[in-house]
Formats: C-alpha cells, structure tokens, sequence
C-alpha cells in the first residue's frame, strides 16, 4: 500500500495520537501480530518490530478505530491514511462520519 506520507513518518503520527489518548506504544520482538492490552493499569499497544512497517500500521490503526478521536485534531493527510488503513482492514470508526469525505 503506498501512503501520502513516509510510512515510518505516519507510524510516528499515530504513535502521537495514541498517546493523546492514554497510550504507550511499545515495539518488541516475538511471534504475536500486535494489539492493545493493559498493564498494570496502564494502556499499552504492542506492536512486533520483526512484522514490516505496514503490518505495524495496521496495528496501531485497529486500536485507533476503538478510540473516539473527535476531540483531537489528526492532520489531514494523517486522516486520510488512516482512513485508508480502515477501510483495509475493513473497521468503522464514529469518528469517520464526522470527519466526512477526505478526498
């Protein structure tokens, strides 16, 4: 999937939204696809660092669509490839009514 921005540069933005929302994002090595969890009361996303960036990605997208980001301002072109991400891997998020048609 290619992106209006740098890949590594979007897993940077989302990184920062997440973490506008309570989260730590942690990269680690092992045989998981990556997800969210709580740790000792603390929201983290795992992500594997050994899965490509776009595997990444759609890591933190996921946990992105769980979380109601209206409050929160996403750059354009951020928006749009999450949006991107979303539709992807297939998720709905409420927030995607409200941001309207990004094209």
């Amino acid at each position: 999937m290619r992106y209006g921005v740098k890949a590594e540069k979007l897993f940077l933005e989302l990184e920062q939204l997440l973490e506008q929302n309570g989260y730590k994002t942690r990269k680690e090595r092992g045989g998981f696809v990556g997800s969210d969890c709580l740790v000792e009361g603390d929201k983290l996303v795992l992500v594997n660092k050994n899965k490509p960036v776009e595997s990444q990605l759609k890591t933190l997208a996921t946990v992105l669509a769980q979380i109601p980001l209206e409050g929160f301002f996403v750059k354009p072109v951020v928006r749009k490839e999450l949006q991107k991400l979303w539709d992807q891997l297939q998720l709905h998020s409420n927030v995607q009514e409200k941001w309207g048609d990004l094209e």
